[in-house]
């Protein structure tokens, strides 16, 4: 295939390089010109527990990119979908197609953009983290899921599973993407509450003191999910029929346990919430990953306090008005005290 990877950090990067060993013709766009500078000059390379390999890369930042292609991949954060659509469009074929591989409801807002028909949802929970330019750590593994908006098993799609089968052998093609990501969002929205401490993701969820906060915070994601109609999924240990309104906490303690497991196995042992805050100093995803969870609660009448709140403290570490810590988790369970 040729395949065009827009944003080539932790997710494109992984992906771009295993489909370049496959054999594929990818071009790789990132903003960050010493990425590209770097892919260019001495290729891409991937390390970590799981495998070790450098490819051969060809990269361009977004205003140097020329050409089109009938295949997109789209890696960038969340919030940068909207921007990233706008700055592609020229570069997508009239055929072509943009295949979210993002964190969030990205492919709505794709859809805005360029019309069902040419989008794409996928759903993964590998971890990774890119280290330096041209560096990527390649930590664990984990799901890797594709899917048409409608439902339909199309040839295109069928053609991008198979890629993705070279990068993740286990990859899913589904006929409900929309349920993987908002499971996804109720995991994610529990990694965004871990990384309000300085705790990896598997020693957060394992802390006893907090379980009923962390199964709390996914059930508030999931009433709005099923409100809206969502037929849900689980995925590596996160079970959401165990954080649905009536499920017993015995079944939410073994899917938090399972959730542990799963992260213990990972080299990557802090979410990339927690490395945006503490190691790279940037804004997180908070806004356009757990925004549209509270928007669509109140367009379907689902109250979200806790993510809302969670979105404040998340601002409040981005902008250095707080500290790392449990303080933060205990403030959550307030708002969760208040409601019950």
């Amino acid at each position: 295939m040729r395949l065009l990877v827009w944003g080539a950090g932790a997710i494109g990067g992984t992906i771009g390089a295993h489909l370049v060993k496959a054999g594929h013709s990818v071009t790789f766009v990132d903003r960050a010109a010493e990425h590209v500078d770097a892919m260019n000059k001495g290729g891409l390379r991937i390390e970590g527990p799981i495998t070790e390999f450098t490819v051969p890369a060809v990269a361009a930042t977004p205003e140097r990119l020329e050409g089109q292609w009938d295949r997109v991949l789209l890696c960038t954060k969340a919030q940068d979908t909207g921007g990233a659509a706008v700055a592609l469009a020229p570069h997508l074929s009239d055929g072509g197609c943009v295949v979210s591989v993002q964190n969030g409801l990205n492919p709505l807002t794709l859809a805005e953009h360029f019309g069902q028909e040419r989008v794409l949802g996928s759903f993964v929970n590998f971890g990774a983290d890119y280290l330096s330019p041209g560096v990527i750590h390649y930590g664990g593994r984990g799901a890797v899921v594709l899917g048409e908006l409608g439902g339909e098993t199309s040839d295109r799609a069928r053609e991008l599973y198979a890629s993705f089968q070279q990068f993740e052998p286990g990859a899913v093609l589904t006929p409900n993407i929309l349920g993987y990501l908002w499971s996804k969002l109720a995991y994610g929205a529990q990694l965004f509450a871990t990384a309000l401490t300085n705790d990896g993701i598997a020693d957060a969820l394992a802390r006893p003191e907090y379980r009923a906060l962390y199964s709390e915070i996914a059930r508030e994601v999931l009433r709005v999910a099923t409100v809206g109609g969502i037929r849900l999924e689980s995925f590596n240990g996160f079970d959401p029929t165990a954080f649905l309104p009536g499920a017993s906490e015995e079944t939410s303690q073994r899917s938090l346990d399972d959730m542990v497991a799963f992260n213990r196995r990972s080299a990557k042992t802090h979410s990339g919430i927690w490395r945006d805050l503490a190691v790279r100093k940037r804004r997180t995803e908070a806004d356009a990953q757990l925004g549209p969870i509270v928007a669509f609660g109140e367009r379907w009448g689902v109250p979200t306090p806790l993510t809302a709140r969670l979105i404040e403290l998340v601002h409040d570490l981005e902008e250095g008005r707080r500290d790392f810590g449990s303080a933060n988790l205990d403030e959550l369970r307030a708002v969760m005290a208040v409601r019950a």
